[in-house]
């Protein structure tokens, strides 16, 4: 323990670079948004404000935004139609993203936040709603100390090259393969 102790306190200590950063939560798996939310719940914390913008979700309420929207240091926009199968309107669907990436973008010119968290970003993405590169271009553009957290299964391989951090979830086992709902505080 004390040859680990030294190994890590010395890359503790090779890290001076003081920045925002791009995080890439991807994957089949659950918990993409749950660790966006835990992180928005941790610069709460340390005082710091905060901008999120859900790009699908929103034909039904979810417990973040029911909770986060109640906190003066979080400014909150639903903009999706729904899962995109169930919307069956690719113009809508698009419109909807433009709409919701335009408040995305002014958020990532806004000094005053500290994190911005774009849920569901990487599946406007994938349906080509939004143009990686616009993304990528804005994620590079944002003030220095502002961190950026983006959301979504099926993150493209240009964001995930831009990101500081890529975590991507896995299915190993999820009740909804047994039959069991979406439960309020787990899913919803």
């Amino acid at each position: 323990m004390e040859r680990k102790k030294a190994v890590v306190d010395g890359k503790i200590a090779a890290a001076d670079v003081e920045r925002g950063v791009l995080l890439v939560l991807t994957g089949n798996g659950k918990g993409k948004s749950s660790s966006a939310f835990g992180m928005v719940a941790r610069a709460l914390g340390h005082d710091l404000k905060v901008g999120v913008v859900q790009f699908i979700k929103g034909r039904f309420s979810t417990g973040e935004e029911a909770f986060f929207r109640r906190v003066p240091d979080v400014t909150y926009f639903v903009m999706g139609e729904g899962y995109t199968w169930e919307t069956q309107d690719r113009a809508r669907d698009i419109a909807a993203a433009q709409a919701a990436w335009k408040i995305a973008c002014d958020m990532l010119r806004n000094e005053q936040l500290a994190m911005v968290v774009l849920d569901e970003l990487n599946i406007a993405l994938k349906h080509r709603y939004i143009a990686v590169e616009d993304v990528i271009a804005a994620a590079q553009s944002r003030p220095p100390m502002q961190h950026l957290v983006i959301t979504g299964r099926g993150a493209p391989p240009e964001l995930i090259a831009a990101a500081d951090t890529v975590t991507e979830m896995n299915v190993v086992k999820h009740a909804f393969q047994a039959g069991i709902r979406a439960q309020k505080g787990i899913e919803l």
